[in-house]
């Protein structure tokens, strides 16, 4: 539509006056709440839980003198939402009489954008509305703009200028107060944005996306089987939203079952960036700002569910360019985030997401594989005594090391029996601090008869009977009467002194 309105504003004369311009410009409409414009102001969300901190804090800048807002965050994190929200706030009806709420998806220069104001607000048509906007909001008091997925037009390089120069001559309209949404966290520049400034906007609360999802569901599903769906999520609103609709009418059951094998797919169905994860995030990834190393170091993001820290950036001695500046740009674009322990994360549907589009390279996984490698031999070498750097290290990083773990468990991989090695020590960890074990060792089970390395399958036995407490093997007398005859091939003492203890100890407590 707006594309069809651009190529009419071009067919129009520039000396159109108010008497005869097109009826499309015109609203019937000169109430308080909106101004003779083009179009209706968008309706209040309807469902809308979690963002009263936020709410409260843009209301309180807006009490202030020439407020200049920016809402930032990732995609589908509810910019819009809650700027509509905003738009229909009592407090908000009551302050401005002219409210103006404008989508910026359609253009692609500052020309284009002031036109698309100047369509909203009832003026005439023109090659360039910069100074008719601004000289028009200069005569209306008490007005509020928003300016919605103004990072659309922001983005690419060779518009950045002109927006920011457009932007900087809307914030000289002292009494006009400018709330803009973008993705991302990083603000336009040439505009003084009030203080302080709206953090970038978080996933819901766990209880905000639960409220949110039986609001939308008609199923009174119980909270455990709400936790588990939502966990897919991350609470990000937008997938909350969609998966919540698809378990509406699929069954939450169904929705199960269909994850496992879809993935963001699932929540991909429709054509937008408001109905399809895949779309939303794909946005986010298109960003000028994103180059091939930023695409690389999400890739390795997005199987690693805890993240890396900045050290761990550095010393990992990853193989891509400017790693500390592909971070920026990643936390720039909300692609990525930072946790409380300052750790570089992605959200689950982000995760997902890049998996299947963009997965890491195997020299990206292996760098971080061997990194995990030398973490757990120096662990074991110690037998678990307390290294506090080490075990801090570890504990930071338990799905990482699960997950990049699991990826060396194929038969291709060159260094299969390290790690073998490596789960067993992970699983010694996982018993010494009382975690009990890791699903890991189901894994090694069905590969290990085909590697010819008793040392190797001696490892994996004492590991399985020391966790038997924890870990109750089927086949736990046949393991112990499996280990004499490993032992005939293996030259290291240590190694059969354990075995010899372990079984010993086992025997004794299966006959008694």
């Amino acid at each position: 539509m707006h594309e069809e309105l651009f190529e009419l504003i071009q067919t129009l004369s520039d000396s159109s006056t108010n008497s005869n311009r097109s009826s499309v410009y015109q609203s019937g409409n000169e109430s308080k709440n909106s101004s003779t414009s083009f179009s209706m102001l968008p309706s209040k969300p309807k469902i809308f839980y979690g963002r009263q901190l936020e709410v409260e804090t843009i209301m309180k800048m807006l009490n202030q003198e020439s407020p200049r807002i920016a809402i930032l965050g990732g995609g589908g994190m509810g910019k819009t939402s809650l700027a509509k929200a905003i738009l229909h706030y009592p407090q908000t009806l009551e302050k401005f009489q002219h409210r103006f709420f404008v989508s910026a998806e359609a253009a692609t220069t500052s020309i284009e954008l002031a036109a698309l104001i100047g369509l909203h607000v009832g003026l005439n048509p023109g090659p360039d509305l910069t100074r008719p906007v601004v000289q028009y909001l200069s005569q209306k008091p008490s007005c509020l703009l928003i300016l919605d997925n103004l990072e659309t037009v922001w983005e690419p390089i060779q518009s950045r200028g002109g927006i920011e120069e457009f932007l900087s001559l809307l914030t000289e309209v002292k009494h006009l107060a400018l709330l803009i949404t973008m993705r991302g966290a990083e603000r336009p520049g040439k505009v003084h944005w009030t203080h302080p400034f709206l953090l970038p906007l978080q996933p819901l609360s766990a209880e905000a996306a639960q409220q949110t999802f039986m609001d939308i569901t008609d199923n009174a599903y119980i909270k455990e089987d709400i936790e588990q769906i939502l966990q897919f999520t991350d609470n990000m609103p937008l997938a909350v939203d969609l998966i919540a609709h698809l378990a509406d009418y699929e069954g939450l059951s169904n929705v199960l079952a269909r994850w496992q094998t879809e993935r963001t797919s699932l929540l991909s169905l429709g054509y937008d960036r408001k109905s399809n994860v895949d779309v939303s995030i794909s946005l986010s990834l298109s960003s000028p700002r994103i180059m091939s190393e930023s695409k690389e170091l999400l890739s390795l993001l997005s199987i690693l569910p805890d993240g890396l820290s900045d050290s761990e950036l550095v010393q990992y001695k990853l193989p891509i360019c400017n790693i500390l500046s592909c971070k920026t740009a990643l936390l720039a674009t909300s692609l990525a985030y930072q946790d409380s322990n300052r750790r570089l994360r992605s959200l689950m549907p982000v995760r997902e997401h890049v998996q299947k589009f963009l997965p890491p390279s195997l020299a990206l996984v292996q760098c971080v594989r061997k990194r995990f490698y030398a973490l757990l031999e120096l662990y074991q070498k110690y037998d678990g005594e307390q290294l506090g750097p080490v075990i801090n290290q570890i504990t930071l990083n338990l799905a990482n090391f699960h997950q990049v773990l699991q990826r060396g468990l194929y038969n291709h991989t060159p260094d299969l029996g390290i790690t073998i090695h490596s789960i067993s020590s992970l699983n010694s960890f996982y018993r010494v601090t009382g975690r009990g074990c890791t699903v890991l060792l189901d894994s090694i089970r069905p590969i290990l008869p085909g590697l010819d390395d008793p040392q190797l399958q001696l490892h994996f036995i004492i590991e399985v009977l020391k966790s038997s407490t924890y870990y109750p093997h089927h086949d736990q007398e046949k393991l112990i009467t499996q280990a004499p005859s490993k032992l005939d091939h293996i030259n290291n003492p240590l190694l059969k002194c354990k075995c010899t203890s372990v079984s010993h100890y086992l025997s004794h407590m299966i006959t008694s």
